[in-house]
């Protein structure tokens, strides 16, 4: 009988253990040995659902935890956690680890590799970015570090730096744990991801929550100790202590505790030196059945790579669990003998702060004009219910319609209950690259409790096409 093949997986986490998981399903252990590398303490969670545990909505860690590494290992699979590795020989295929809590290393070779390393937060290069009480947020470990922070400290100022969704999620988070809240934006509007118009809808909302939204804010850096003039004060800033404030070019933010919502970028230093392809954004580069191009034996998932965008026809980075967990079962079914493929994106996302839902799709004017499209734009203010219906809210949506063809580009959706999984409806039509005019005649559920009788959507469609009509299409 011939020896089982043996995959190593990098990464424990969605990606990773999705396509190990999905592996074993299709070849027991006598066919396929599996050994997956976890640095971290937990396995299969929910990165997304953390602001949500440390604002209080969600109220023990494990219930973030699809599948603990023993569940993982009774399904044979074997699991290292706090293992980190270390090295990629693709030649040799091999890969170094070394266990975090001895310090041990040792090389395990595989047949067949996995790369899931996911993303890492962004920390800009500033001065003592990494004092106490300055926290990124992307691993329940991080998760955990920031709540022991917040319950021992005795301030209730929170800054944060950066005002995407990492950012606006964390802002929502700290003003539930009662924290006075600055978010500290370097662009025009938070929410870069949409356009500007539709970003200054979000900016007017949080502050009427009651952060503070400062846009232009360029930090410069963090500021530690006792702020005094005398030389052991000047010197504790200088050199170490608690962060007690942001500083940015225009101004100072007084701050007990610290958060860094800036982004993530693709976590591909191990792929880098190991001299695999990565893109322009620094995600890993695959083809359709998520095999890193120009190596057969190694396969790549999650928010690592990059990513077909289905609109615009260019690789992008875009990080969700959705798609880490779909590359996952692409992976392991391949792996595994199947066959599956994974198609691309459009970029859909939704997010929310307090009772303020917000959600795109699509390219934003900026991707539009980038591409060199030519397009019109419409925007309308509807209802999330029948305007006599209790609980009704507004909602403003904005679409882009490209101007020879009227085919959908993009929506954006600002709005409160019942706003945000619209935007559904248009990732469906941008996926099956519908116009706008196609659009106006989708059978859309309607009933008084959930929608007008025309859903914003369609209003903004037809919007969107008396536009078109305008320029001459």
């Amino acid at each position: 009988m011939a020896a089982a093949e043996r995959l190593v997986v990098i990464g424990g986490d969605a990606a990773g253990m999705s396509a190990a998981s999905q592996a074993r399903r299709l070849k027991g252990p006598d066919e396929l040995e599996i050994v997956a590398f976890e640095r971290s303490h937990f396995t299969s969670y929910s990165a997304c659902g953390i602001p949500y545990w440390v604002g209080g909505h969600v109220t023990e860690r494990a219930e973030l935890i699809a599948r603990t590494p023993e569940e993982h290992r009774e399904r044979d699979i074997d699991l290292r956690i706090r293992t980190e590795v270390t090295a990629i020989d693709v030649e040799g295929s091999r890969v170094r680890s070394r266990d975090l809590e001895s310090g041990a290393e040792s090389w395990t070779g595989f047949d067949k590799l996995v790369i899931a390393t996911g993303a890492r937060p962004v920390r800009p290069p500033l001065p003592r970015i990494d004092a106490p009480g300055v926290h990124g947020v992307q691993t329940l470990d991080d998760g955990q570090a920031l709540i022991d922070t917040l319950e021992r400290t005795q301030g209730r100022r929170a800054v944060v730096v950066g005002a995407g969704y990492i950012g606006v999620e964390m802002a929502e988070a700290l003003v539930n744990r009662g924290y006075d809240v600055t978010v500290l934006n370097r662009g025009e509007q938070p929410m870069a991801t949409l356009d500007p118009d539709m970003g200054r809808l979000v900016h007017d909302a949080m502050n009427g929550m009651g952060i503070t939204t400062v846009s232009g804010a360029e930090v410069t850096k963090i500021l530690t100790g006792g702020g005094g003039t005398s030389l052991l004060e000047r010197s504790r800033e200088l050199g170490g202590g608690q962060v007690r404030a942001v500083a940015t070019d225009d101004d100072t933010y007084p701050a007990d505790v610290v958060v860094l919502g800036i982004g993530v970028e693709p976590e591909t230093t191990l792929a880098r030196d190991a001299g695999l392809p990565v893109g322009e954004s620094g995600g890993l580069i695959t083809d359709l059945a998520m095999r890193v191009v120009g190596h057969d034996n190694i396969w790549a998932g999650g928010d690592c790579v990059e990513v077909l965008d289905l609109v615009s026809g260019r690789r992008r980075h875009i990080a969700l669990g959705t798609h880490a967990n779909k590359h996952g079962q692409v992976i392991g079914s391949n792996v595994g003998g199947g066959y599956a493929t994974f198609p691309g994106v459009v970029g859909t996302a939704v997010s929310k702060v307090c009772d303020l839902e917000i959600a795109r799709t699509g390219l934003r004017e900026k991707d539009a004009r980038a591409e060199g499209l030519q397009f019109v734009t419409a925007t309308i203010e509807s209802t999330s219910r029948a305007g006599y219906y209790p609980g009704s809210s507004p909602m403003t949506v904005k679409m882009i319609a490209e101007r020879r063809t009227g085919r959908l580009l993009g929506v954006q959706i600002v709005g409160r209950e019942g706003a945000a999984k619209r935007v559904d409806i248009a990732a469906v039509a941008l996926t099956a690259r519908m116009t706008a005019d196609q659009i106006t005649a989708l059978d859309l559920g309607y009933a008084p409790p959930f929608s007008p009788v025309w859903d914003p959507v369609l209003v903004a469609a037809r919007k969107t096409v008396t536009a078109l009509r305008k320029a001459g299409v």
